[in-house]
């Protein structure tokens, strides 16, 4: 028999139900105030059972807020489980639940506020002598925790080019305060410029770093222009950048130029620390260096900058959750919102953000306001985003995760009243802003955000946050490049298993060490890291940037918008096929190609039955926040060879999706792109690595590879949070890949008629190469190969091409969905939801194509992690501009044409021939969200 005080927490006195503190089996026996109970029912840590009678409809309550609704009478010891949480449950394979649920969601339905009945109450007390921190100053606004160089990329376009800037400036330089540091160590992400003549480092210097993000590449005019331009300002002038490069490609719509006319119209001060804008307009590696000569001597200059004594007023911290758990609001969120509390006292500023986070606790938010207008603002933020959700077709219910559901947050309700408790009952709300609005003046703010982690910190480091605080259940890792992280954990079981990743154990609340106690310590550990005390995430360097990503619509749509109530809901089939892209019939264009007397020759590799151009190893994130772990284990398995001769190369695929997004089609669409990755035909060895806390985890792709007919026996699995941390994790995938024994692949004799390969145009295609790319596919084709077009490409689009391809001018309609892969060999048109390149190619890659051929004018593109990327030109003018990054002319007519292009594929394929833009490290990955998917 255990004691109820041992195991159950109530959040507060009076609620009627409690949070299990440890799994229970099915058949303890509990002691309820001497009243013993055999629990029906397995119930799992952070899960709740009832602490007294419940009557059927009545709500069932924690911090006094009805989260769901009896559907019969429960007694003291049942398993509160609603239908969510119980089908997440029952899908990682847990014995002994109920067969049915115990209660049902509460519904959103719209708060209403009783402005007569507002506390327009006093902001916290401020300190008789408010305290200092060694910070840097600057020119304007706060001072600066860090001193950075940041390289920004205006858009997705330019992410790829600043992200190898960077590198070209990796060396030793550590940040100043590391103890122990002998300059010859890399910590959080911290550069040295190796080159720079008479550089040698500096304790003012904390490193060169990129900001590279997946925004602004499409063609036309995104409905997230306005939050991209501010962000992208506001990053600029963060208190943390000592330096910034600003970088943009010719014909940028998000460009150097449209930063600076959005500061001009609205009033943002000007850029005071050294800083420069770059176009590039000429060859990867030519414009490499010529930016490069732009940073170089503003590294002395940075580094000369030495920390001084500053208020804590200066102090604007961002209050973050993500892997929430239920003991979130117990314990890391109350310690987060007391110590933002005394910073307050100090002077400085609080952010909370995520603003469907709030959705269910506006009463808890609002209860000490400082006027009408504020709490007015509020809620108009919070109906909007309803309203956004909701053209797409979702619901805030679609929030918490799968590792939010699993460890005890059943639903949006709950989840939201425990993030609100970075809100301290002694604190007023002070501000509410828009996402990357600047800050409007000190105390506590509200910032409108999505609850996708990444999203919303970068709207606080462009609001001007230099701290973040990162409240985490599940032991999230996830870290910004310029803007330090201190990560409070729930439990201390959890913090024992990610200590290394890890701050601050909020889970010696929950057994006994007084919050004020806890509140001080950690008060004093803020202090330290804004003085330059490493975090742990800084000494992991581990970064990543999302900003909130581009929303496709704008206002309702009949057939797909829904309420914001949710009472009104659409099932996935009874979407419009188009906008939920549908899987299509996968046959070929009926369009007959002659067949190929000779076709070309190439030099393929054959293992385990396959004969393909490449053996690849991947790592597959499945989400956002396990992406750039995963590129680094990838790289370290390149160098150190883990699989041996078994692959020619180690892939990692970082994206964006898989957490922090609507699901529905949006979720349709990204399964099915990462089992063809996971199954493409290149692929000899695959792991999955999940974050732990996320939407679509290791468990979620074992289902849907099961559903595909593939055995999950033959990938490797591994958990960056169950396994224990970065350390854990790396050693997990390093033992996967070394356990087999396979032989290198056999060099074989083959055919162009073996191979699937994209074609693309971007830019102006003359008659003569349009006709030359028809070629090429019918070369393909008819030797008994496949070609894959784009449904939005400029080929498609093309009479010429049309004509010389398929006999007719006649338009053709798309025969695969986004990432699908089809049932026979052929012409195919793949659906594309939109225009943006890395989406088309990321797309392309999941249908099985293992190379795209693409005729490129008036510029280059990225190239793609997986898919080689081969470009060629006949433009004359973009031949003499970025010649050095073609891998092929041109010339002549439209055979002559054909034949460079088939003789790169073949050159390629046989790997006798690196693509440029491979070669130079300008690559990229990104997952489309479909015309239905949303930041939540």
């Amino acid at each position: 028999m255990v004691r109820f005080d041992e195991i159950g927490v109530l959040p507060e006195p009076g609620d009627n139900v409690a949070i299990c503190s440890r799994r229970l089996e099915q058949g303890t026996v509990v002691d309820f105030a001497g009243t013993p109970v055999t629990l029906p029912h397995t119930v799992l840590e952070g899960h709740r059972i009832v602490a007294r009678p419940i009557a059927a409809g009545e709500a069932l309550l924690s911090w006094h807020t009805p989260f769901a609704r009896a559907r019969r009478d429960l007694s003291i010891g049942d398993y509160v489980c609603t239908p969510t949480s119980l089908a997440a449950v029952s899908a990682r394979g847990v014995e002994g639940l109920p067969s049915e649920p115990s209660a049902d969601n509460e519904p959103l339905d719209p708060y209403e506020l009783d402005e007569n009945a507002l506390n327009f109450g006093q902001q916290v007390t401020s300190v008789e002598q408010p305290g200092t921190f060694l910070g840097y100053p600057r020119d304007q606004g706060p001072a600066g925790t860090r001193n950075h160089v940041v390289l920004l990329a205006t858009s997705s376009r330019s992410s790829g080019f600043v992200t190898e800037l960077a590198k070209r400036f990796a060396g030793a330089n550590g940040l100043a305060g590391a103890e122990g540091f002998d300059g010859t160590e890399r910590l959080a992400g911290a550069k040295r410029f190796a080159g720079a003549e008479g550089f040698d480092g500096a304790e003012g210097f904390d490193g060169v770093v990129p900001v590279a993000h997946t925004e602004g590449g499409e063609e036309g005019t995104p409905n997230n222009l306005q939050i991209l331009l501010a962000t992208l300002t506001g990053f600029a002038l963060n208190p943390n950048v000592g330096a910034v490069l600003i970088v943009d490609t010719e014909d940028d719509l998000v460009s150097g130029q449209a930063i600076r006319d959005f500061m001009a119209e609205q009033g943002y001060p000007p850029i005071r620390v050294p800083h420069a804008y770059f176009t590039r307009q000429g060859g990867f590696e030519h414009d490499l260096t010529q930016a490069a000569e732009l940073v170089k001597p503003w590294l002395p200059i940075v580094a000369a900058q030495r920390r001084q004594e500053v208020p804590l007023a200066d102090l604007w911290i961002g209050l973050q959750c993500g892997g929430s758990d239920a003991f979130s609001g117990v314990s890391a969120n109350p310690l987060s919102g007391a110590v933002a509390r005394e910073v307050i006292r100090h002077g400085g500023v609080a952010v909370l953000a995520e603003t469907d986070e709030l959705i269910g606790a506006e009463g808890y938010v609002l209860k000490n306001v400082r006027d009408l207008s504020t709490a007015r603002r509020f809620l108009r933020t919070v109906q909007s985003f309803k309203e956004r959700v909701g053209w797409h077709g979702h619901t805030a219910e679609g929030n918490p995760s799968g590792g939010n559901v699993y460890r005890g947050l059943y639903n949006i309700v709950l989840k939201s009243v425990g993030a609100a408790r970075k809100l301290d009952r002694e604190v007023r709300l002070d501000h509410v802003i828009d996402y990357a609005e600047p800050m409007p003046g000190h105390g506590f703010v509200f910032m409108d955000s999505p609850g996708n982690d990444l999203e919303s910190v970068a709207g606080q480091v462009a609001s001007g946050c230099n701290l973040i605080f990162f409240t985490t259940g599940n032991g999230s890792i996830t870290n910004f490049p310029f803007v330090p992280t201190i990560k409070f954990v729930t439990t201390s079981t959890r913090y024992e298993l990610l200590h290394a990743e890890m701050d601050v154990d909020a889970g010696r609340y929950l057994t006994g060490t007084p919050m004020d106690e806890l509140t001080a310590e950690t008060f004093e550990l803020t202090v330290r890291v804004a003085s330059g005390e490493p975090s742990a995430g800084e000494r992991a360097g581990h970064s990543q940037v999302s900003i909130w990503r581009n929303w496709r619509q704008s206002g309702p749509r009949e057939g797909i918008s829904i309420t914001t109530d949710g009472r009104t809901s659409r099932k996935l089939a009874d979407l419009p096929a188009e906008d939920r892209d549908a899987p299509l019939p996968a046959k070929p264009l009926t369009f007959s190609a002659p067949q190929a007397i000779e076709p070309m020759r190439v030099t393929l590799l054959e293992a385990d039955g396959k004969r393909v151009p490449e053996q690849v190893g991947l790592i597959l994130p499945t989400s956002l926040c396990s992406g750039q772990i995963a590129l680094r284990l990838a790289e370290t398995a390149e160098t150190e060879r883990w699989a041996g001769d078994a692959v020619t190369r180690m892939v990692a695929l970082p994206h964006t999706e898989g957490c922090g997004s609507s699901g529905g089609a949006s979720e349709e669409t990204f399964a099915r792109t990462m089992l063809g990755y996971l199954l493409h035909p290149n692929v000899r060895m695959a792991l999955l690595l999940e974050h732990g806390c996320e939407k679509t985890h290791n468990d979620y792709f074992r289902s849907r590879l099961v559903e595909a007919g593939a055995d999950p026996a033959r990938f490797g699995w591994a958990s960056i949070q169950a396994d224990g941390g970065l350390d854990a994790v790396t050693t997990r995938v390093k033992d996967w890949f070394g356990s087999f024994d396979l032989p290198a692949p056999d060099e074989v004799e083959g055919s162009i008629g073996e191979l699937t390969v994209g074609l693309e145009a971007r830019g102006d295609l003359s008659p003569e190469t349009a006709e030359a790319m028809a070629l090429i596919g019918r070369e393909i084709v008819g030797a008994g190969g496949s070609v894959v077009l784009s449904s939005r490409g400029a080929l498609l689009a093309d009479e010429n091409f049309r004509s010389a391809a398929f006999g007719s001018a006649t338009t053709v309609e798309p025969t695969i969905a986004h990432g699908q892969r089809f049932t026979a060999p052929g012409w195919h048109v793949m659906r594309m939801p939109g225009t943006d390149w890395m989406e088309t190619a990321t797309g392309f890659g999941a249908g099985g194509v293992q190379q795209i051929l693409a005729h490129v004018a008036g510029g280059t593109l990225s190239a793609q992690r997986f898919v080689p990327v081969v470009e060629i030109s006949s433009d004359p003018p973009t031949v003499a501009k970025y010649g050095d990054d073609l891998d092929a002319v041109a010339l002549g007519d439209a055979a002559e044409q054909a034949r460079a292009g088939l003789d790169v594929i073949a050159a390629v394929a046989s790997r006798r021939q690196v693509p440029k833009a491979v070669a130079s490290g300008n690559v990229g990955f990104q997952i489309t969200r479909g015309l239905l998917g949303t930041s939540m």
